[in-house]
């Protein structure tokens, strides 16, 4: 196997090297009978997962940030107009302004920014990444337990894991197993967006951590009697633990705390 060289180290770089895998990552993030109107590939890398992704939107953008790679993936997709390999970071792009979609093999030690670019693009319509196996867990709640970053956007994003690949699918071969992070905004948000204000405050006080307790970080803003009866309302032990609370226990909270 050849041994990485320093530039796709510090690119974080592990392209897939499995057909398999690509044909599943496409149909995750295009189901069969439909076609994206707009779809963003985070790392074309190679073009295994861009080669899967072009049947099934009317434009792919495909950016690569290795310049390397670039003169291959133009051969490659000079007979497919309307796939543009761009040659640039991602994450330096302008969101388009109409509805889109992203999907990409991500590099894992920028997965936390490329998600953040996602969550904070109007138009976005859903993210299908492949990523760290422990991020796409954590993200999700497959541990039994839920992030701030989760539960914060709940009412606007659905968060789900899509599946699991092998390490050995990828070269050079990564560290870690890697998952399938698919985030979908909602059609018909679970909060008015009056509300989305007061509902980022309560989640951030509970995770503050203040107080040793999410009991008693909410009776930092709020009276005890209210506290009690927003637990109860939730089914919640006044011992729980902020990361154990799922994001529907969440909503319930707030519809007592955030009257």
């Amino acid at each position: 196997m050849a041994r990485p060289t320093r530039t796709t180290r510090a690119l974080s770089q592990n392209f897939l090297a499995d057909r398999a895998t690509a044909e599943h990552l496409a149909r995750v993030a295009v189901p069969h009978g439909r076609q994206a109107p707009l779809l963003l590939e985070v790392g074309a890398g190679k073009g295994a997962l861009t080669e899967r992704l072009a049947p099934r939107c009317r434009e792919l953008r495909a950016y690569e940030i290795d310049r390397r790679l670039l003169p291959a993936l133009h051969t490659r997709f000079s007979g497919t107009p309307h796939v543009h390999v761009i040659g640039a970071d991602f994450l330096t792009a302008r969101a388009p302004g109409t509805p889109f979609s992203v999907a990409g093999n991500v590099p894992f030690s920028r997965t936390a920014a490329i998600v953040d670019w996602c969550l904070r693009a109007p138009a976005l319509t859903d993210a299908t990444l492949l990523t760290q196996v422990e991020y796409a867990r954590k993200r999700t709640g497959d541990y039994g337990s839920w992030t701030l970053l989760t539960v914060r956007s709940w009412p606007r994003y659905e968060w789900r894991l899509a599946g699991r690949v092998a390490r050995t699918r990828f070269r050079p071969v990564p560290r870690v197993d890697a998952g399938i992070v698919r985030i979908e905004r909602r059609r018909t948000p679970l909060l008015e967006p009056a509300a989305y204000d007061a509902w980022r405050r309560l989640v951030e006080l509970g995770f503050s951590g203040v107080g040793g307790s999410l009991h008693a970080s909410l009776r930092r803003a709020h009276p005890r009697r209210r506290v009690d009866a927003g637990f109860r309302a939730a089914g919640l032990d006044t011992g729980v633990l902020v990361g154990e609370v799922s994001p529907q226990r969440w909503l319930r909270l707030h519809e007592v705390l955030g009257a």
